[in-house]
Protein backbone atom coordinates (compact mmCIF):
# COMPACT_ATOMS: atom_id res chain seq x y z
CA UNK A 1 0.00 0.00 0.00
CA UNK A 2 1.27 3.34 -0.95
CA UNK A 3 -0.17 6.39 0.36
CA UNK A 4 -0.04 9.17 -2.22
CA UNK A 5 -1.85 11.93 -0.68
CA UNK A 6 -3.41 13.24 2.80
CA UNK A 7 -5.59 15.90 3.71
CA UNK A 8 -5.58 17.37 7.25
CA UNK A 9 -7.21 20.38 8.90
CA UNK A 10 -5.72 22.62 11.16
CA UNK A 11 -6.90 25.77 13.17
CA UNK A 12 -2.56 27.30 12.52
CA UNK A 13 -3.10 27.24 8.52
CA UNK A 14 -0.30 30.27 8.10
CA UNK A 15 1.91 29.15 11.01
CA UNK A 16 1.44 25.38 9.59
CA UNK A 17 2.69 26.76 6.35
CA UNK A 18 6.05 28.79 7.50
CA UNK A 19 6.77 25.48 9.79
CA UNK A 20 6.75 22.88 6.87
CA UNK A 21 8.22 25.60 4.19
CA UNK A 22 9.90 27.95 5.22
CA UNK A 23 11.42 26.17 8.84
CA UNK A 24 11.70 22.64 7.79
CA UNK A 25 12.07 23.54 3.83
CA UNK A 26 9.50 20.98 2.72
CA UNK A 27 8.94 22.14 -1.40
CA UNK A 28 5.72 24.15 -1.38
CA UNK A 29 3.43 22.44 -4.43
CA UNK A 30 0.23 25.26 -3.82
CA UNK A 31 -1.48 27.55 -1.25
CA UNK A 32 -4.42 29.97 -1.69
CA UNK A 33 -6.34 31.42 1.24
CA UNK A 34 -7.71 28.11 2.35
CA UNK A 35 -4.74 25.82 2.20
CA UNK A 36 -1.52 24.54 0.51
CA UNK A 37 0.56 21.63 -0.32
CA UNK A 38 3.95 20.09 0.35
CA UNK A 39 5.44 17.54 -1.41
CA UNK A 40 6.89 14.31 0.84
CA UNK A 41 8.99 12.48 -1.01
CA UNK A 42 6.46 10.04 -3.15
CA UNK A 43 3.36 11.78 -1.14
CA UNK A 44 1.79 14.96 -0.56
CA UNK A 45 0.50 16.30 2.22
CA UNK A 46 -1.88 19.07 1.78
CA UNK A 47 -3.45 20.93 5.29
CA UNK A 48 -6.80 22.77 4.92
CA UNK A 49 -7.86 25.77 6.73
CA UNK A 50 -10.56 24.81 9.93
CA UNK A 51 -13.33 26.72 9.84
CA UNK A 52 -14.87 25.30 13.17
CA UNK A 53 -13.55 26.03 16.59
CA UNK A 54 -12.22 22.81 17.53
CA UNK A 55 -8.14 22.46 16.91
CA UNK A 56 -8.00 19.78 14.53
CA UNK A 57 -5.08 17.08 15.45
CA UNK A 58 -3.63 14.01 13.93
CA UNK A 59 -0.75 11.70 14.00
CA UNK A 60 1.07 10.69 10.64
CA UNK A 61 4.58 9.27 9.82
CA UNK A 62 7.04 10.09 7.23
CA UNK A 63 9.69 7.10 5.94
CA UNK A 64 13.28 8.31 5.95
CA UNK A 65 16.43 6.09 4.13
CA UNK A 66 17.80 3.60 6.94
CA UNK A 67 21.26 5.18 7.02
CA UNK A 68 20.07 8.87 7.54
CA UNK A 69 18.52 8.17 11.02
CA UNK A 70 20.83 10.11 13.06
CA UNK A 71 21.66 12.66 10.96
CA UNK A 72 17.60 13.18 10.64
CA UNK A 73 17.26 13.53 14.31
CA UNK A 74 20.10 15.91 14.77
CA UNK A 75 17.97 18.06 11.76
CA UNK A 76 15.10 17.90 13.41
CA UNK A 77 16.86 18.63 16.60
CA UNK A 78 18.34 21.97 15.34
CA UNK A 79 14.70 23.06 14.54
CA UNK A 80 12.12 21.69 16.78
CA UNK A 81 11.89 19.78 20.04
CA UNK A 82 11.80 16.58 20.08
CA UNK A 83 9.46 14.73 22.38
CA UNK A 84 10.28 11.83 24.77
CA UNK A 85 8.54 8.99 26.35
CA UNK A 86 10.27 7.48 28.81
CA UNK A 87 13.18 10.09 29.50
CA UNK A 88 14.17 8.70 25.75
CA UNK A 89 13.55 10.31 22.73
CA UNK A 90 13.85 7.70 20.16
CA UNK A 91 12.67 4.47 19.94
CA UNK A 92 13.19 0.80 18.17
CA UNK A 93 10.55 -0.85 17.62
CA UNK A 94 11.59 -4.54 17.15
CA UNK A 95 8.36 -6.20 15.48
CA UNK A 96 8.91 -3.53 12.41
CA UNK A 97 12.74 -3.56 12.79
CA UNK A 98 12.67 -0.06 12.56
CA UNK A 99 13.90 3.29 14.83
CA UNK A 100 11.99 6.64 15.31
CA UNK A 101 11.83 10.36 16.63
CA UNK A 102 8.94 12.48 17.10
CA UNK A 103 8.11 16.30 17.17
CA UNK A 104 4.72 18.29 17.44
CA UNK A 105 4.10 20.84 14.48
CA UNK A 106 2.54 24.50 15.45
CA UNK A 107 -1.35 22.22 15.01
CA UNK A 108 -0.16 19.69 18.14
CA UNK A 109 0.28 16.76 15.50
CA UNK A 110 2.51 14.44 16.68
CA UNK A 111 5.00 13.81 13.82
CA UNK A 112 6.66 11.16 13.17
CA UNK A 113 10.16 10.09 11.74
CA UNK A 114 11.32 7.00 10.89
CA UNK A 115 13.40 4.32 9.70
CA UNK A 116 12.44 1.02 8.57
CA UNK A 117 15.40 -1.01 7.87
CA UNK A 118 13.69 -4.12 6.27
CA UNK A 119 11.97 -2.07 3.30
CA UNK A 120 13.22 1.45 2.94
CA UNK A 121 16.07 1.93 1.07
CA UNK A 122 19.78 3.67 1.95
CA UNK A 123 20.46 7.19 0.53
CA UNK A 124 23.90 7.73 0.42
CA UNK A 125 23.61 11.00 1.21
CA UNK A 126 26.31 12.84 3.73
CA UNK A 127 23.55 15.11 5.03
CA UNK A 128 19.80 15.26 6.00
CA UNK A 129 16.89 17.61 4.47
CA UNK A 130 12.86 17.42 3.95
CA UNK A 131 14.33 16.67 0.57
CA UNK A 132 15.14 13.39 1.92
CA UNK A 133 11.74 12.03 3.12
CA UNK A 134 10.78 9.07 1.22
CA UNK A 135 6.73 8.93 1.84
CA UNK A 136 3.99 9.40 4.58
CA UNK A 137 3.68 5.92 5.93
CA UNK A 138 1.35 6.32 8.50
CA UNK A 139 -1.96 8.01 9.11
CA UNK A 140 -4.28 7.82 12.13
CA UNK A 141 -7.92 7.34 11.53
CA UNK A 142 -10.23 7.72 14.45
CA UNK A 143 -13.42 6.49 14.69
CA UNK A 144 -16.22 5.06 17.35
CA UNK A 145 -16.54 2.24 14.70
CA UNK A 146 -13.40 0.54 14.80
CA UNK A 147 -14.65 -2.64 13.45
CA UNK A 148 -17.07 -1.51 11.42
CA UNK A 149 -14.01 0.58 9.01
CA UNK A 150 -11.65 -1.97 9.93
CA UNK A 151 -13.93 -4.40 7.60
CA UNK A 152 -14.66 -1.84 4.82
CA UNK A 153 -10.81 -1.10 4.82
CA UNK A 154 -10.41 -5.14 4.65
CA UNK A 155 -12.89 -5.15 1.70
CA UNK A 156 -11.17 -2.76 -0.57
CA UNK A 157 -8.21 -4.90 -0.29
CA UNK A 158 -5.97 -3.07 3.27
CA UNK A 159 -5.72 -5.94 5.23
CA UNK A 160 -4.93 -5.79 9.52
CA UNK A 161 -0.94 -6.29 9.45
CA UNK A 162 0.26 -9.61 9.17
CA UNK A 163 -3.43 -11.18 9.66
CA UNK A 164 -4.12 -9.79 13.18
CA UNK A 165 -7.93 -9.74 14.00
CA UNK A 166 -9.39 -6.36 14.81
CA UNK A 167 -9.25 -5.13 17.89
CA UNK A 168 -11.90 -2.85 18.78
CA UNK A 169 -9.72 -1.28 22.15
CA UNK A 170 -6.29 -0.85 20.61
CA UNK A 171 -4.51 0.15 17.50
CA UNK A 172 -4.72 -1.81 14.13
CA UNK A 173 -2.20 -1.53 12.09
CA UNK A 174 -3.84 -1.96 8.27
CA UNK A 175 -1.76 -2.49 5.76
CA UNK A 176 0.78 -5.38 4.49
CA UNK A 177 4.27 -5.10 6.75
CA UNK A 178 6.45 -5.84 3.79
CA UNK A 179 5.16 -2.61 2.32
CA UNK A 180 5.93 -0.14 5.48
CA UNK A 181 3.00 2.44 5.39
CA UNK A 182 0.14 1.67 7.39
CA UNK A 183 -3.44 3.52 8.37
CA UNK A 184 -3.44 3.84 11.87
CA UNK A 185 -7.35 2.46 12.77
CA UNK A 186 -8.24 2.97 16.38
CA UNK A 187 -10.66 4.51 19.00
CA UNK A 188 -10.75 7.80 20.53
CA UNK A 189 -9.03 8.20 23.92
CA UNK A 190 -6.30 6.12 23.40
CA UNK A 191 -3.08 8.40 24.50
CA UNK A 192 -0.26 8.51 21.92
CA UNK A 193 3.23 7.33 21.43
CA UNK A 194 5.50 10.12 22.81
CA UNK A 195 2.40 12.56 23.47
CA UNK A 196 0.45 13.51 25.78
CA UNK A 197 -2.34 13.67 23.97
CA UNK A 198 -5.39 11.43 23.22
CA UNK A 199 -7.08 10.22 19.99
CA UNK A 200 -9.65 12.71 18.97
CA UNK A 201 -11.98 12.60 15.76
CA UNK A 202 -11.62 15.01 13.12
CA UNK A 203 -11.91 15.21 9.44
CA UNK A 204 -9.60 13.76 7.32
CA UNK A 205 -9.30 12.51 3.70
CA UNK A 206 -6.89 10.42 1.68
CA UNK A 207 -5.31 8.70 -1.65
CA UNK A 208 -4.14 5.05 -1.71
CA UNK A 209 -2.12 3.37 -4.11
CA UNK A 210 -3.56 6.02 -6.78
CA UNK A 211 -7.00 4.51 -6.90
CA UNK A 212 -8.64 4.59 -3.51
CA UNK A 213 -10.25 7.79 -1.88
CA UNK A 214 -11.17 7.61 1.88
CA UNK A 215 -13.08 10.67 3.59
CA UNK A 216 -13.48 10.69 7.15
CA UNK A 217 -16.13 13.54 8.44
CA UNK A 218 -15.86 14.83 12.17
CA UNK A 219 -18.06 12.47 13.06
CA UNK A 220 -15.46 9.35 12.27
CA UNK A 221 -17.99 7.88 9.68
CA UNK A 222 -16.10 6.98 7.02
CA UNK A 223 -16.53 7.09 3.13
CA UNK A 224 -14.49 4.65 0.44
CA UNK A 225 -14.89 4.49 -3.32
CA UNK A 226 -12.86 3.29 -6.14
CA UNK A 227 -11.59 6.41 -8.30
CA UNK A 228 -12.00 6.35 -11.69
CA UNK A 229 -8.67 5.76 -14.27
CA UNK A 230 -8.01 8.71 -16.37
CA UNK A 231 -7.20 7.65 -19.90
CA UNK A 232 -3.73 5.95 -20.47
CA UNK A 233 -3.62 4.98 -16.69
CA UNK A 234 -4.42 0.99 -16.41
Amino acid sequence: MNINKVTLYSHALNDMRKFYVNELGFELLSHTDDGFEIRAGDSVLEIKKYHLQKKPFYHFAMNIPTDLFTLAKAWANSKVELTSEDDEDEVYFSYSDAHAFYFSDPSGNIVEFISRYSVSPKSGAESFSAQNVLCISEMNITTNEVRALGNQLISFGIPVRSGEPIREDGLNFMGEHEAGAFLLLGPRKRRWFFSDRESEIFPLSLVIDQQIDISLDGEGFMELKKMKLTKGED
